[in-house]
């Protein structure tokens, strides 16, 4: 087993001795670790980086994806198109819930979506998948893209489409919050999006969507 991967644990298990009686690990901590354990890395090729995080997802424990997860990130200069075969093979096997499902898909996963928006078309069919976070990962991924307002070729009211009947209120909160940071860039096109749908679309969805507006047009939404 690589240094790192052990300093990893012995990282982990130090956290968790200092944690109080029902706490949790703090989330900045272990980031804080990841960055020191980052730096010891001497190989720092895609390749070898991601072959160490895959041993920390095979931990299956949500702070050593978190650690994962963040490598990936830091790798962004170093992505290709073929990336996405990796980052979906993690989706499906090592993502377990929401919170995985945010962490690697506002990060590295939509990191690498923004990079190659080719990618969009291979994405469609997690809108569908039977695992919840897969579906709610079609939406969530979108995000970093919007938020740099560098989507051109990625078409968020279709994955909203598609997602707009998706009885987990998860989902719904997914592509709500999606559309949500969409309409700080689109705001118009939002609103009339959210009005045209407003009696087909969870309140769960469409709540979260408009958030952002101000008070006179979410009480305007809110009415019809």
């Amino acid at each position: 087993m690589d240094e790192v991967i052990e300093k990893a644990k012995e990282g982990i298990n130090s956290l968790l001795g200092h944690v109080p009686r029902g706490k949790h690990i703090v989330t900045g901590d272990i980031r804080k670790l990841s960055g020191g354990l980052y730096r010891e890395i001497e190989d720092k090729t895609i390749a070898n980086v991601l072959m160490l995080a895959e041993e920390l997802l095979e931990q299956h424990s949500w702070a050593f994806g978190v650690i994962a997860f963040d490598w990936a990130y830091r790798l962004r200069g170093q992505y290709t198109p073929d990336t996405y075969d990796i980052f979906y093979a993690w989706l499906k096997k090592y993502v377990r819930g929401w919170g995985d499902c945010d962490d690697f898909c506002t990060h590295a996963f939509g990191e690498l979506l923004r990079q190659y928006k080719e990618l969009f078309v291979k994405m469609s069919g997690w809108r569908k998948d039977a695992d919840f976070w897969v579906r709610r990962a079609s939406a969530v991924v979108l995000i970093p893209a919007i938020m740099k307002d560098d989507y051109k070729g990625v078409n968020p009211y279709e994955v909203a489409d598609a997602l707009m009947y998706d009885a987990h209120d998860l989902v719904q909160k997914g592509y709500g919050w999606m559309l949500k940071c969409l309409s700080q860039v689109e705001p118009d096109a939002v609103r009339k999006y959210l009005a045209a749908n407003s009696m087909r679309m969870p309140r769960t969805a469409f709540r979260y969507a408009m958030e952002k507006f101000d008070k006179e047009t979410r009480e305007k939404l809110m009415a019809l």
